[in-house]
């Protein structure tokens, strides 16, 4: 089977290709959502002309692009999306599409298959009710579900994409239920995030010590959706270096694993007036690099600091935990985008599995709590507080926090002073230097997988920091069981298929 066109070969990574554009045609949308990054709903006022469209997908198809994923508001408000979409597969790159499906009808899904659309993603955050509450219009649920039912029709890739809120946990496995039955092969799950109106929304919010009970049941629901033909991709705002990361992350394969965010390394973000970022879901400021109406997108793409801050950020970038992570160099705080909107500053990441696991064994958990509320523009955010406290809720003792001091009766609260963009103000004077880490989810031999609880750990790990096993030992006896369970197989199947060539079984 061949690869997917955005998979990142070593020479994107090193080469530092655009490989993935992800574009907001428009910012006009049918629907009201509660947890909306961007507050759409009306068209912004100066949005790119049809040429001006037409002339950025050549731009980025010279740039190596090879996919380039249609989002809103809703594309199909445009007039000119299908035409947008021919364009981008007569410049060889791949086209998908993202909606939230309320009026996606059958014509509108047929004309974009004829137009040369591949694959399109429906957005689903829960069954009917919490669907409905959060999409802001009734009956979105239904649209939405018979929009995958139709996608399925035409026989292009039908997937789902989920974000993860307080209200949809417990509906997960339900949800799945209705993706297979609707003919979904693929579902991305993310976490909402505090921007646009999901700052004005924080009961929507997960707290991070939640990711202790999501990650287990997405890893269960991953090994279900698997046998059922279903694939559940984490986003990347989601899990990092958990007993689960090889399983869903790397869909088995023990080498893959979160590798740092990769905005303006190997993915760009188009809004519908030509800024263009690093990654769509950044806000706009200070994350513009430029707007294709001033600069060429090769320009913006090799010249401007907003596009450069992965490309030369390091662990002196980091701060608060991840600054002393164990996997602080391999991961450099996970998504930009989750926790800029939270703190105005990235580098310190609570949403973290690993994290939230270490802090568990010594009693304490983190919590975020709402100081400042959003502006009320598009892209914009509030500003959140960090609570370190013990797992019941209860202030920490002096000797669980180390040197931090409590500075209220019940909580310790984590300052979030200092300079708020460390990336860009150190970015100048780096940003012609290679990464010096694979930029995504990809293979690297830095890290190896502890057969002992299934926690990745550096090469060279004689003792596991997290269950204490012998690494060298338990991959022996992992290597050992697998072999003979291999063996095992190979004679079941003689038994059954006597006829089976021998050359083919020993492929097994």
């Amino acid at each position: 089977m061949a690869e997917p066109s955005r998979y990142l070969s070593s020479e994107d990574r090193s080469a530092l290709t655009p490989v993935h554009a992800v574009w907001e045609l428009t910012l006009a949308c049918d629907l009201k959502c509660q947890h909306c990054g961007s507050r759409a709903g009306k068209r912004r006022s100066e949005e790119l002309t049809t040429d001006e469209c037409l002339d950025l997908v050549r731009q980025l198809a010279r740039m190596g692009t090879r996919e380039i994923t249609l989002i809103g508001g809703e594309a199909y408000l445009r007039r000119d999306w299908l035409e947008i979409i021919r364009e981008i597969r007569i410049q060889g790159m791949d086209c998908t599409l993202q909606s939230g499906g309320l009026h996606l009808t059958d014509d509108r899904v047929r004309s974009a298959v004829e137009a040369g659309l591949q694959a399109l993603g429906i957005s689903i955050d829960g069954l009917e009710a919490v669907h409905d509450r959060l999409r802001g219009v009734k009956g979105s649920f239904k649209a939405a579900v018979n929009a995958l039912e139709c996608v399925k029709k035409y026989g292009i890739t039908a997937s789902v994409n989920t974000q993860i809120t307080s209200l949809v946990i417990p509906q997960l496995r339900q949800l799945m239920n209705r993706f297979i039955a609707a003919g979904a092969k693929n579902w991305q799950v993310q976490l909402t995030v505090a921007m646009g109106r999901a700052a004005d929304h924080p009961e929507l919010l997960l707290q991070p010590y939640e990711l202790l009970e999501l990650m287990p049941l997405l890893a269960e629901l991953y090994e279900e959706g698997a046998d059922r033909g279903l694939l559940l991709q984490p986003g990347n705002n989601i899990g990092y270096f958990g007993p689960y990361e090889a399983l869903w992350r790397g869909s088995g394969d023990d080498s893959i694993h979160w590798t740092s965010c990769n905005a303006g390394e190997n993915t760009l973000g188009i809004e519908a007036d030509g800024t263009i970022k690093g990654c769509p879901s950044l806000p706009t400021s200070p994350y513009t690099g430029g707007n294709i109406r001033d600069l060429s997108l090769n320009h913006i793409w090799w010249k401007t600091d907003a596009l450069s801050i992965n490309r030369a950020r390091t662990t002196d970038d980091l701060w608060g935990l991840c600054r002393s992570c164990y996997y602080a160099d391999v991961c450099k705080a996970g998504c930009t985008w989750t926790t800029h909107v939270l703190f105005g500053r990235a580098g310190n990441n609570p949403y973290c599995h690993h994290r939230a696991m270490e802090l568990a064994r010594q009693g304490l958990r983190e919590r975020i709590v709402q100081v400042e509320k959003a502006p009320g523009v598009p892209f914009d955010h509030g500003r959140f507080e960090l609570i370190l406290e013990r797992s019941d809720g209860t202030a920490p003792s002096s000797e669980s926090v180390g040197a931090e001091k409590t500075t209220s009766p019940t909580v310790n609260r984590i300052p979030m002073s200092g300079n708020t963009l460390v990336q860009i103000g150190s970015a100048r004077k780096r940003r012609d230097q290679k990464p010096a880490k694979p930029s995504s989810m990809t293979r690297s031999n830095d890290l190896i997988l502890c057969r002992g609880c299934s926690r990745h750990v550096f090469e060279g790990t004689e003792i596991c920091p997290y269950c204490d096993g012998n690494v060298g030992g338990l991959a022996k006896a992992y290597d050992k069981n697998l072999r003979e369970a291999r063996k095992a197989y190979r004679a079941l199947l003689r038994l059954f298929q006597p006829a089976e060539p021998a050359a083919n079984l020993d492929r097994l």
